[in-house]
């Protein structure tokens, strides 16, 4: 019997391949339909609005629900249109754990911890929002945001073009629900934790900043504002162990995006690693106020802070951002410095 040759199974891996991102985007649009069948007329004329630039850009971290923000409520509706919801977001995310769809439900859930210690904060504040009628030909934006999380993907022709700017923050840093323990971005955390500490004394010397900082720099209401000239320690210097760590880092962020794409930005970022540029301000352990660290590469921009807390004033809080200085938004608009 002859065995079947190398040409056979790599177009059958290829098929496979095609037939995995097919299924996966014929999942959204499923989903996203069944959803938005499922609003009342009024519901559907706020969760399906223009793909323009204002809306597009229209995301922050605050907890000013529907006052800062396009979409629909998840208070809003019933039980059954809420699952519909999560379940489109579920299919348009990353699958793995405390990594894309499961992060961001451990993130609306710490907004309810949040909830029962001081009003304003609910997981019924965030919103989930279309930016474009969802199509398989078309271009189009899921938006899903509220205090501490926005996560903007945006599809052209059947495929997702953009996954960021996306925007995680978390207070506190662990908390308890119905006695599970939860802690989302403890991997965003650590990962960095452990990139730096493994530079030695010269490197730590070259990737720290001057600077101190208060925020992201470049979060909501920044799009394009990326510095003109990258600071800190270039990633080319780096031994093929430090390297790693850098990319290691950068996935838990690009996980954010359904499993296809996160594996395809992190080739694109970890081809450009080289050209790529860590710093740190404050405490590298990332463990007290102010404490920062950026990631700064031809495409990718990662930046993580420390903040005072906002319930829990005795505790630091966590901001982060995920952009792409090319694909934020499926690079559909343009922005100046």
């Amino acid at each position: 019997m002859k065995k079947p040759n190398a040409v056979f199974f790599i177009l059958f891996i290829f098929v496979c391949s095609l037939n995995t991102k097919a299924t996966a985007i014929k999942t959204v649009l499923s989903t996203a339909n069944t959803f938005i069948e499922s609003l009342n007329t009024d519901q559907q004329k706020a969760a399906v609005i223009s793909y323009t630039k204002e809306n597009a850009t229209k995301w922050t971290n605050l907890p000013c629900g529907l006052q800062c923000r396009v979409g629909v409520l998840l208070g809003s509706l019933t039980d059954t249109q809420l699952g519909y919801a999560k379940e489109v977001v579920k299919a348009a995310m990353g699958t793995l754990p405390s990594r894309g769809y499961d992060q961001a439900m451990q993130i609306l859930a710490a907004d309810g911890f949040l909830g029962t210690n001081r009003s304003g904060y609910s997981s019924g504040n965030y919103i989930i929002a279309f930016l474009g009628k969802p199509s398989a030909t078309g271009k189009w934006q899921l938006q899903l945001g509220g205090h501490h999380l926005a996560v903007n993907l945006t599809f052209d022709n059947g495929k997702v073009i953009g996954a960021s700017p996306l925007f995680i923050g978390l207070e506190p840093k662990t908390f308890t629900a119905n006695g599970v323990t939860y802690a989302p971005l403890k991997a965003n955390h650590d990962s960095l934790v452990a990139m730096i500490a493994a530079l030695n004394s010269e490197q730590l010397q070259s990737a720290k900043l001057s600077a101190a900082f208060g925020d992201v720099s470049v979060g909501p209401g920044a799009d394009g504002k990326f510095p003109a000239v990258k600071a800190g320690l270039k990633v080319g210097t780096l031994s093929k162990q430090q390297k790693a760590m850098v990319i290691e880092a950068i996935k838990v962020w690009a996980q954010i995006a359904d499993d296809a794409t996160a594996k395809k930005l992190i080739a694109t970022y970890s081809s450009e690693i080289d050209s790529t540029y860590l710093a740190y301000s404050g405490n590298p352990k990332l463990i007290n106020k102010a404490d920062y660290v950026r990631i700064d590469g031809p495409s990718v921009w990662i930046e993580f802070i420390c903040q005072p807390g906002a319930v829990f004033p005795a505790e630091v809080h966590y901001h982060t951002v995920y952009r792409d200085h090319i694909r934020d938004y499926g690079d559909s608009f343009s922005f100046s410095n």
